[in-house]
């Protein structure tokens, strides 16, 4: 056994030193665990709107009567077709924006059939109140008619004139068949309606997307300008060391919040603008860790070495010190990702981030934080929860990080 244990340790630290990290960090349960959740949730973000209940542009398909459904809620629906034409999508593009919807989705209670007339009784939430009953002939709903000639109807036949030139005679007890056959549908809404009616799995969806978007970008924004500030920093010193870091100090004493606000302000509300302004608070974290990471590097053997040799301060810096520095810019990237999904969060729940439809966690808790002591608290907790799993993976995920990058263990 102790032979046994004595083989395992030293397998543990043979090898690169990436390689001992990754055996590390993959021998943390909660790191794999952490990993598991993020790439799950990344996983889901990717396929977006092919797997949503609702594949809209923004999840954004709206019932005012079907306003705040419980979870697990059943709802039938009448598809009656749009009567002008729907731009279709190719395999991409539905996954990252979305499809139109060919039908008009009307929920109802039920639906009967008089000659060639449909007639829908919407769905009503409040028994007690009239129904509101909507009147559609039978082939506007099954098909795209020509605005002018629309239909004839001919003893059991109906000709049909379509949208797209063509003419079609059905029978009008096919036609009976196909629309309770593939016209009327049922559809579970696993997590409920929000208060539009809109489907509150698809949406909490699509904002996961937006969530890890703003991390990617931001983090990237704030690599690239937090790494060439403060590896310039800490290789000149001097005054170009000083006047950076008089920057940096500057940056650092405005409150993270007031300084993306005020950006916002700049730019601009939207998707991309609320992209650049977390990116463009968050480099001065960025800029003191490589800071004084480039500064302990500097005097090392090898630096000095690049130095004789004649090579230049940019092949310097980016060939022997970059790489040198890596493990504390990850641990620092990991911790940052989390900041820039709260911050997200936050400025959108004050309604200075991603602007409606789009869906974005912090719009979702700032449109229901009302409902927590109207019995359907889970509206605004849903969101919440999800967004502090995701924080919580990617702190977790930096603490492994950290130890399994620490060449003293």
């Amino acid at each position: 056994m102790e032979r046994k244990n004595k083989r395992l340790e030293d397998l543990a630290r043979s090898g690169s030193p990436m390689r001992i990290a990754i055996r590390r960090l993959l021998a943390d349960r909660l790191a794999v665990a952490s990993i598991s959740f993020i790439a799950f949730v990344a996983l889901v973000a990717i396929l977006g709107y092919l797997i949503t209940p609702d594949s809209t542009p923004f999840a954004n398909n709206q019932h005012l009567q079907l306003a705040t459904l419980k979870p697990g809620t059943k709802v039938k629906f009448l598809l009656v077709r749009k009567q002008h034409d729907v731009k279709q999508r190719n395999l991409i593009g539905r996954m990252l924006f979305g499809q139109e919807s060919l039908y008009d989705e009307i929920p109802v209670d039920s639906i009967y059939i008089d000659g060639y007339k449909v007639y829908a009784m919407e769905y009503n939430p409040i028994p007690e109140s009239n129904a509101i009953v909507r009147e559609f002939f039978l082939p506007e709903v099954l098909y795209g008619l020509d605005k002018d000639k629309k239909f004839l109807a001919d003893g059991d036949t109906l000709i049909v004139f379509q949208n797209n030139g063509k003419e079609a005679r059905v029978n009008m007890q096919d036609a009976k068949d196909e629309l309770f056959r593939s016209r009327i549908i049922e559809r579970r809404f696993w997590l409920g309606t929000d208060r539009f009616g809109r489907d509150l799995l698809s949406r909490l969806i699509i904002g996961a997307r937006i969530s890890l978007s703003v991390g990617f970008i931001a983090v990237a924004i704030a690599l690239v300008i937090g790494i060439l500030f403060g590896s310039i920093a800490g290789f000149s010193r001097g005054f170009v060391d000083d006047a950076i870091m008089w920057l940096v100090n500057v940056v650092w004493s405005v409150p993270t919040l007031l300084m993306v606000i005020a950006l916002t302000m700049v730019i601009g509300k939207g998707f991309w603008q609320i992209f650049v302004a977390v990116g463009l608070t968050m480099w001065v974290d960025m800029a003191r860790v490589v800071r004084g990471q480039v500064m302990s590097v500097r005097e090392k053997e090898y630096v000095e070495a690049a130095r004789v040799l004649g090579y230049s301060r940019w092949r310097t810096i980016f060939r022997h010190v970059l790489p040198n520095i890596l493990a504390p810019v990850i641990i620092v990237s990991a911790s940052n990702f989390s900041t820039a999904i709260l911050l997200e969060a936050g400025l959108s729940f004050l309604g200075v981030g991603v602007q409606p439809p789009a869906p974005s966690w912090g719009t979702m808790i700032r449109d229901h934080y009302g409902y927590i002591i109207m019995g359907k608290a889970y509206l605004a907790l849903i969101p919440g929860f999800a967004m502090m799993l995701l924080v919580l993976a990617f702190n977790l995920l930096g603490n492994s990080l950290r130890d399994a990058l620490d060449p003293r263990e």
